[in-house]
């Protein structure tokens, strides 16, 4: 009996955990639906915000700030839910099922996944400054006091110099990095020989590469890397040595007579928007990012605006390099891919020292 009387014990125990199963996952359905129902009758809504790892500091800024405008134009109350990445990393978790209404990335290259994954219409860059949002240049970072005395790429070819970038697989502004780089060896090619040379701008990438001490997954890891004392110089963003700069880091900016315009591009990610019930308030955040509040902000972190207003507040902040590119330089977005980061590319080739 004993037996008998454990099994069936065990039994109900059984079927209770079936029901009690049961019951949780309709408890949450109905709350998925209540959700779903309360962003629809104007009190309360949701909006997913998936973005690149260096916008970071400054969404988080901004993300308040349009969530009282939006309160007071419309009485509803907007929540955010935000995750950030390396961009590839991003653009890749999106295309893959993670349901952003908002999408903020390093590389107008990584929207156009989206457009190819059906989620982003072709016609984003119809919007304000051709989708971009903010600006910036390839910088380097040294320690205190430039001990090494950096002042250019090519000091990133000396012996003994440790040199830190991303990985451009994972990261686009590693792409940036590695652009910047390029663009450098074929602006003093085209100095040295009186015309673009390919190869010697392949050969100038090798020389810096053979001093990188590590490729981090993005931008924001590489630079924490730097903090903690990793390497002598960081190739990165502008605003991102700006931004810990003005926490009190002590570093040193030093831009280079050769680089490269950055432009980072957002953009509503429009089937889920649709899915989601949310597309009025993702374009609304979205137009947000263009005002001179939001691009004030973006200053503040040390993006370049694209609001030309706004950055004529901060010209003194910004100097141009006098040998300023921008991808175009490059040949574009699609040629780069295919020079230097196909499968058989310069970067590739690069790495494989071939």
């Amino acid at each position: 009996m004993s037996v008998i009387r454990s099994r069936l014990v065990l039994t109900l125990l059984l079927i209770m955990s079936v029901v009690l199963s049961a019951c949780s996952h309709q408890a949450e359905t109905d709350s998925t639906a209540s959700a779903s129902a309360v962003s629809n009758d104007g009190k309360d809504i949701t909006l997913v915000i998936g973005a690149y790892s260096v916008a970071k500091d400054a969404v988080g800024e901004i993300l308040p700030k349009f969530q009282a405008e939006w309160k007071a134009k419309t009485g509803q109350n907007v929540k955010f839910q935000e995750s950030y990445e390396a961009s590839g990393t991003q653009a890749r978790a999106i295309a893959g099922g993670f349901e952003a209404d908002v999408t903020l990335l390093s590389l107008e290259g990584d929207i156009d996944k989206l457009v190819k994954a059906g989620l982003v219409k072709d016609t984003w860059r119809d919007e304000p400054h051709k989708g971009m949002i903010t600006r910036s240049i390839v910088v380097l970072g040294t320690r205190e006091g430039n001990p090494l005395g950096i002042h250019n790429f090519n000091d990133l070819t000396k012996p003994g110099v440790k040199v830190l970038y991303p990985n451009p697989k994972t990261s686009g502004g590693a792409q940036w990095d590695i652009n910047a780089i390029y663009g450098a060896g074929l602006k003093q090619s085209e100095r040295d020989e009186g015309k673009k040379d390919p190869a010697a701008a392949k050969a100038f990438l090798q020389a810096v590469h053979q001093n990188v001490e590590s490729l981090d997954k993005s931008g924001r890891a590489s630079m924490a890397a730097f903090e903690y004392g990793v390497g002598d110089v960081i190739v990165t963003y502008e605003n991102e040595l700006l931004a810990r700069m003005a926490q009190g880091a002590k570093y040193e900016v030093v831009i280079p007579d050769d680089t490269i315009l950055i432009e980072n591009p957002a953009a509503v990610v429009d089937r889920y928007v649709d899915e989601h019930g949310t597309r009025k308030v993702a374009e609304a955040f979205l137009a947000y990012l263009w005002t001179p509040e939001a691009q004030e902000i973006f200053a503040k972190h040390g993006f370049r605006p694209v609001n030309e207003q706004v950055m004529a507040k901060h010209v003194s902040e910004y100097p141009t390099p006098k040998g300023l590119f921008d991808i175009n330089y490059l040949g574009g977005w699609s040629e780069v891919r295919k020079n230097l980061y196909s499968s058989r590319g310069i970067w590739y080739q690069v790495l494989a020292g071939i």
